[in-house]
């Protein structure tokens, strides 16, 4: 089993024909993820930035994307559960590295942030833990 990272998703999923790099990386990353690979949590992190942030990618084709990658049966994901529960939360509305901080921290009965979009999704989703700002 090998380790992907960012990169190798990002060419797999994305056909960026305008960078002549990453066409040519593409077939690589077609041939890599043929096999059997292990995708650590904090690069389905990273790939969700960089989807949204460098491909412009709107939440329903990201949302997609994660939905392809944890269907392959020769990728194992990270905390899996984790990730899936991550992607149900950015289905509601929040961010995807909040959401996956929120439910990495599930065995919690609060998560301190003093976001209040944050507060504000989680709670309209009925999330937890339940999101609450910390006091001084």
């Amino acid at each position: 089993m090998n380790a992907v990272d960012t990169n190798v998703l990002a060419r797999f999923f994305i056909n960026d024909e305008d960078d002549r790099e990453a066409a040519r990386q593409r077939p690589a990353a077609i041939a890599a993820l043929s096999g059997a690979v292990f995708v650590p949590v904090s690069v389905t992190l990273e790939f969700e930035w960089v989807m949204r942030g460098f491909y412009e990618l709107s939440r329903k084709d990201i949302q997609r994307v994660f939905e392809s990658l944890c269907g392959l049966e020769n990728v194992q994901i990270e905390d899996r559960s984790i990730v899936l529960a991550a992607l149900d939360a950015y289905q509601h509305g929040l961010d995807f590295a909040d959401a996956l901080h929120l439910a990495r921290a599930d065995f919690c009965s609060t998560f301190l942030s003093f976001d209040q979009r944050l507060k504000k999704r989680a709670h309209a989703a009925g999330l937890s833990p339940t999101v609450e700002t910390p006091k001084a």
